[in-house]
């Protein structure tokens, strides 16, 4: 494989929408991918993601790490020579701040009401 060859790309959101296609060269990064997705975001979609670290790539079943170029990512058996790739793309949801956790709980616990039969 060069390294300059071009793959054609798109990206497959949730909702059956899509992101692309478009070329980029086989030495790219998923995360330079990952970054491309949320600048190409749809305006329109709420809960959009805001670092590389919200987005998971998803190839031929195998989730693609972000240090790891195209050309390493790919799946030969799946793909169609001179084809488009279709990638999955999966927003993690947000982190819960361990501290509003921890009120949250506190807060539970204070709201309980004893009974006592006499």
């Amino acid at each position: 494989m060069a390294a300059d060859e071009l793959i054609e790309v798109k990206f497959r959101l949730a909702d059956g929408t899509d992101i692309g296609p478009s070329k980029y060269s086989s030495i790219t990064t998923v995360g330079s991918l990952k970054e491309k997705i949320i600048s190409q975001w749809p305006k329109d979609k709420e809960n959009g993601p805001k670092t590389i670290n919200d987005v998971k790539l998803i190839n031929a079943g195998k989730i693609l790490e972000n240090n790891k170029t195209l050309a390493e990512s790919r799946s030969p058996v799946s793909e169609i020579p001179g084809g488009v790739i279709t990638m999955l793309v999966v927003l993690r949801p947000p982190m819960a701040d361990k501290n509003s956790e921890k009120l949250q709980e506190h807060s539970a616990r204070k709201s309980t009401c004893s009974c006592t039969i006499i």
